[in-house]
């Protein structure tokens, strides 16, 4: 087995309504090799056949056992740089097979991952850097028209803390590791201990970092899991970017800990897309909640097992033009910042009425809890919500069990909240 994943049949906590909680001393990068393990042929990440057209990178259907041993090799070259054990590292891709080898790499090397989003340009990228306090960035050459490796160079040129700077090819330029190179040079070996979590930034903001342990990450994706019943072997389809919260819950994370493939589309191409709807595997697709009017008017296959709507607060919540069915469920999805996500099956427990009525809605207390005050105001408690500003010093903290007042607040019409504000 590569790495230190748990053996088929370990232990695991168990949650609300059965969804299984990984143990607190899990990462993802545990799970994705535990799954290697137990199932090594099957399918773990797969590339958009389009790929080379906007990265000059191969696309690649990668198996769990594949990925485990690439990831083992990255982490034993990034351990090769002389960094503390729990430092905090950088990831700028796009989303496709790269970013998620290149996350559980530094999760296996001992570190932390930062995302960092591809929206931002180089003064942007600069405040984050400088922001998160990163002394490592993980990039690719090229995305699109953007040459990323050559943009992060200039920021290293700015910032004297940005000590290594790697990518994945083609045409690395001078100065920056080549993390091909890195995977063809190294043996694999096991994941050292670490504190897993991740950073990432609220809004996209890059003044404003914020950091989340590994224990409520887990504790995010599992509720998460509750509603969106993702299985073994299953395959995710997600048109949602991979640089937040939103993103790595209802893709990587839930991949992984349900098991599961994830088929992402960083560049939205309509012939790809149609192409990996039509194909005969079951699928839970996960996109934008503002491409649910196209979903409606389109012809969707009998594969399609659940359609997850990703929402960000603030925002409304409608109009709806999409149904739950008894094959295949409807899910809303809603992003608070970076503190919580919150889901919930239409026609089951639909988040509108969960924001309208929190105390008759299916929560799980243990993990997450909601409160609407008598003003609309929305607070959150539990293990999923913990997510705190980042400071110089990372710090596990003790989970306190106390309501954690959010930015935002239900607009309720008709006893049903339809929009989500700022307060």
């Amino acid at each position: 087995m590569v790495g230190s994943g748990a053996a088929p049949g370990s232990p695991a906590g168990e949650g609300p309504d059965s969804v299984r909680v990984p143990p607190r001393a899990q990462r993802l990068c545990t799970l994705l090799a535990g799954t290697a393990h137990a199932h090594p042929q099957r399918v773990a990440f797969v590339d958009p056949p389009h790929k080379p057209l906007w990265s000059g990178r191969p696309a690649i259907t990668w198996t769990y056992a594949a990925a485990a041993e690439i990831v083992a090799r990255l982490a034993n070259g990034l351990r090769s740089w002389r960094l503390a054990p729990g430092s905090r590292i950088g990831i700028a891709l796009p989303g496709s097979s790269e970013s998620f080898l290149a996350y559980l790499a530094v999760e296996a090397a001992g570190h932390i991952p930062c995302l960092l989003p591809l929206s931002l340009d180089e003064e942007g990228l600069l405040a984050a850097v400088q922001q998160a306090a990163l002394p490592a960035v993980i990039t690719q050459t090229r995305f699109g028209p953007l040459a990323l490796a050559e943009r992060l160079c200039r920021v290293a040129v700015r910032y004297f803390g940005l000590r290594y700077l790697a990518a994945f090819g083609p045409d690395v330029p001078d100065g920056v590791i080549s993390l091909d190179a890195m995977a063809l040079d190294h043996a694999g070996g096991p994941f050292v201990p670490g504190p897993g979590g991740l950073i990432s930034f609220t809004a996209g903001d890059p003044a404003h970092p914020v950091h989340r342990s590994g224990d409520a990450l887990l504790a995010a994706i599992a509720v998460y899991l509750v509603t969106a019943r993702v299985q073994p072997g299953d395959r995710i389809l997600s048109l949602v970017p991979q640089s937040d919260l939103r993103g790595l819950v209802t893709g990587l994370g839930a991949a992984l800990v349900a098991g599961a493939g994830l088929e992402t589309l960083p560049v939205f191409e309509a012939r790809s897309f149609a192409d990996a709807l039509g194909r005969p595997l079951p699928t839970r697709l996960v996109v934008p909640a503002a491409l649910e009017r196209n979903l409606a008017a389109s012809r969707l296959p009998r594969t399609l097992e659940a359609i997850v709507l990703a929402h960000r607060a603030p925002g409304r919540l409608g109009p709806r033009t999409l149904a739950s069915e008894a094959h295949r469920p409807v899910i809303d999805v809603v992003a608070f910042d970076e503190t919580a996500l919150l889901a919930g099956a239409r026609e089951a427990n639909d988040v509108a009425l969960a924001l309208t009525h929190p105390e008759r809605a299916h929560l799980f207390s243990t993990l997450m809890a909601l409160r609407r005050d008598p003003d609309g105001h929305l607070a959150f408690r539990g293990r999923a919500c913990h997510a705190e500003p980042l400071q110089r010093d990372i710090l596990i903290p003790e989970t306190v069990d106390a309501w954690a007042p959010s930015p935002f607040a239900a607009g309720v019409e008709d006893d049903r909240t339809l929009a989500i504000r700022r307060a």
